[in-house]
């Protein structure tokens, strides 16, 4: 029987398989040494002892409350990975909403610039038919007037003043025409300029118009991972409120079970108290009997190794204080578990009556062996979580069989929980056997 008062040890489903006992120890705070995959001869050992470790710091908690941690457990650890794949996407929305509005402004400006060259380039082939038809006219007169060259207008010149007037015409004639010709190539030049110019802006607005519908692409799809991480997020999340509430529903429950369960081992206690009184009052009288019969009455006398191993195996947890993972509690280990396989012979440690053979609530089916005054104390063990019963009365020796071990009761698996009182209190196994 196992101390019940502060802590309950979580019960492991049998029939879950080393990957499962992994994860549950991981959820639970306990770094595992290595993955299953990367296992090796040391590495597993490690493993299976973190395993052991959980299994033992959670034996006595009922299964319905170790599954409602579980569940909670295991959805509150992708908490926070959905968490930061929505930072993450809502990161990545962003940024392609940052560059679906600048790629959005560039082709804007194109657009503009595109606009302004078309109407540049209409004023400047204006201008060009302009220069030309000036140059036109200008050599059609120069045609019809056979000419107007400095001299033959000096030569037909009537007089000084008609000489020198005549000599201003030609050269304002002259001017004008190589300022035409000089328009007319600059209007050349500047149309060709502005068609290059324009050609140049109207590839880049097809360019700019391929990475606008790119970035729509990429802000949508952006959009789209986003919104399923928050939805994803939200139903964790309200999963975990759910399981929340279950797991103090059943925490709850446990205390209500916890209480039975206290009940019980108060109920063994005094039992075994009044049987120490007994024990006493007895060896007592055989004292006395003895004296006053002329004889030397030597009591009985135990030390280590007083009592026989219970069954054939290892120990597996020893007597003492856990501190629980679910209540966050210290409270005592009350006895010392081996670790064996379920229908494995459990035998009496020394001589002795069993006192009680039956249900013990979260230990299962349980055997009471009450060995006497043994050093001053009267000596009892109990024998946990039993599969069946050989003997459930009456005296028993030493090493004789008595039960089969199992996995009864509020059980992390197959195993024996043995348990020594003195006096009706719990004492750690070590200082007897």
């Amino acid at each position: 029987m196992r101390h019940l008062r502060s802590t309950r040890r979580r019960v492991l489903d049998r029939t879950l398989a080393v990957g499962v006992s992994l994860c549950c120890v991981s959820a639970l705070g306990i770094p595992l040494a290595t993955s299953v995959s990367a296992d090796t001869g040391g590495d597993k050992q490690k493993v299976d002892a973190q395993v052991q470790q959980l299994q033992d710091a959670l034996e006595g908690t009922s299964t319905a409350l170790v599954s409602a941690y579980q569940a909670w457990q295991a959805t509150s650890a992708k908490v926070p990975a959905a968490q930061a794949a929505l930072a993450s996407a809502q990161q990545r929305e962003k940024a392609a909403d940052e560059r679906n509005d600048d790629v959005a402004a560039q082709l804007a400006v194109a657009t503009a610039d595109e606009a302004r060259s078309v109407e540049s380039a209409k004023t400047h082939a204006q201008e060009l038919v302009d220069t030309q038809s000036t140059l036109d006219n200008f050599a059609a007169d120069a045609f019809q007037g056979g000419g107007s060259s400095q001299l033959s207008v000096a030569l037909g010149a009537t007089s000084a003043d008609d000489f020198a007037t005549r000599l201003v015409l030609a050269d304002t004639i002259t001017s004008l025409t190589n300022a035409a010709i000089t328009d007319l190539q600059n209007a050349k030049a500047e149309d060709v300029a502005q068609k290059a110019y324009l050609t140049s802006v109207r590839a880049e607005i097809v360019t700019l118009k391929a990475q606008v519908q790119a970035a729509l692409t990429t802000a949508s799809s952006a959009r789209d991972v986003a919104q399923r991480a928050q939805s994803r997020l939200l139903a964790l999340q309200k999963q975990q409120a759910a399981l929340a509430h279950s797991l103090d529903a059943q925490k709850k429950g446990e205390q209500a079970r916890l209480a039975v369960a206290a009940a019980e081992q108060a109920r063994l206690q005094a039992m075994l108290v009044a049987q120490a009184a007994a024990a006493r009052a007895a060896e007592a009288a055989r004292a006395a009997s003895a004296r006053a019969a002329g004889q030397n009455y030597v009591p009985a006398t135990g030390s280590t190794g007083f009592l026989s191993y219970p069954a054939n195996g290892p120990i597996t947890s020893e007597f003492g204080m856990r501190l629980h993972p679910i209540y966050h509690t210290w409270g005592l280990h009350s006895g010392t578990d081996f670790g064996i396989p379920c229908g494995t012979a459990v035998f009496a440690t020394a001589d002795g009556t069993v006192i009680s053979a039956g249900w013990g609530g979260a230990d299962g089916n349980r055997v009471v062996i009450d060995h006497g005054i043994i050093s001053g104390v009267d000596l009892a063990t109990t024998y946990n979580h039993l599969s069946s019963f050989v003997v459930t009365s009456g005296p028993v020796k030493r090493g004789q069989l008595i039960a089969y071990s199992g996995t009864t009761g509020w059980s992390t698996g197959c195993h024996l929980h043995f348990e020594t009182l003195e006096n009706g209190q719990f004492v750690n196994p070590r200082k007897w056997i």
